[in-house]
């Protein structure tokens, strides 16, 4: 695929997960983007007709701007592989690995990078009582954006009252505090890092809606610190297997030092919207936005 410029793109965005107005933001700017970068581009709302969708239109690769569920947990990439249509982001595998929080925490673990303790459990056991000693977090094991996260505090008078349409297991992680830090890879270099600035919690609102939280890039932090987020990035990015660009999410505590440095997650589909992460520290690095699309696609490919 490197070393030419393809016909057509189809921007895969939107389909039927939890995340879904997230990937339509997503995919729309890319899809301007490439637009602008000389790309003839057809837009694609990923539905049960996929398959026969992507075999009409016949594209030269195919943009993956979808989120969560059967975007980035390696259904619609073993889709592609069967199609046999170049794509972009991580693989089948990488891509399952880094949905499964609590998997892909095993492979952290193994690869010596610093994770929070946690476990899987049955989401009525998580309503009836304290599976682990407050301060925890409640999450889906395979959903991203912050979706579903409960957090609860040392105080709390019980257990969380976890929505009804929660998953029948969920994991439940020791509450790390700190400062929310992240550092983007792109192939393999680990681009910078991010210091991000909230009032609350970095929630739903935070990561999407305009003004929802503030971003310091580069991250005024200890040189050891911000060291260590671009080497971690890079080695959980190449512990699970990924391709393409990803991006790793930190907590620190900073009156621990470098011990107080904790990897929370790898997102192998990050956020495209106006108001992400990683077009923010690509543009800091001095990538703009449509060269960074412009990359994705040249680094498409099957077999990923």
């Amino acid at each position: 695929m490197s070393g030419r410029t393809s016909r057509t793109v189809a921007v895969l965005m939107g389909g039927p997960s939890a995340e879904r107005e997230v990937s339509l933001s997503s995919g729309r700017e890319c899809a301007a983007a490439l637009r602008d970068e000389g790309f003839e581009v057809v837009t694609l709302d990923a539905g049960t007709d996929l398959a026969q969708r992507l075999q009409e239109i016949a594209p030269d690769v195919v943009f993956n701007a979808l989120h969560g569920r059967w975007g980035e947990d390696g259904c619609v990439q073993g889709l592609l592989e069967w199609l046999g249509l170049p794509y972009t982001h991580s693989g089948v595998l990488a891509s399952a690995l880094a949905m499964d929080k609590e998997r892909s925490k095993d492979v952290f673990r193994a690869a010596g990078l610093p994770v929070a303790t946690s476990l899987l459990a049955e989401t009525a056991e998580v309503r009836a009582r304290h599976v682990m000693e407050p301060p925890y977090v409640v999450k889906p094991n395979n959903e991203g954006s912050s979706v579903g996260v409960y957090i609860v505090h040392e105080a709390a008078d019980g257990p969380p009252d976890l929505a009804p349409d929660m998953p029948e297991t969920v994991m439940v992680e020791r509450f790390v505090p700190g400062r929310e830090l992240t550092s983007t890879v792109v192939g393999d270099r680990a681009l910078t890092v991010t210091d991000i600035l909230t009032d609350g919690w970095y929630d739903y609102d935070a990561k999407y809606v305009p003004g929802g939280s503030r971003h310091e890039v580069p991250a005024r932090l200890p040189q050891d610190v911000f060291d260590a987020c671009l080497a971690h990035s890079l080695a959980a990015h190449r512990a699970l297997g990924c391709r393409g660009v990803t991006r790793s999410d930190f907590r620190w505590d900073e009156g621990r030092g470098l011990d107080g440095l904790i990897l929370l997650e790898l997102n192998t589909q990050p956020g495209m919207t106006p108001t992400s992460l990683s077009p923010e520290q690509a543009e800091a690095c001095g990538i703009s936005f449509g060269a960074l699309c412009r990359w994705m696609v040249e680094d498409a490919s099957c077999n990923r």
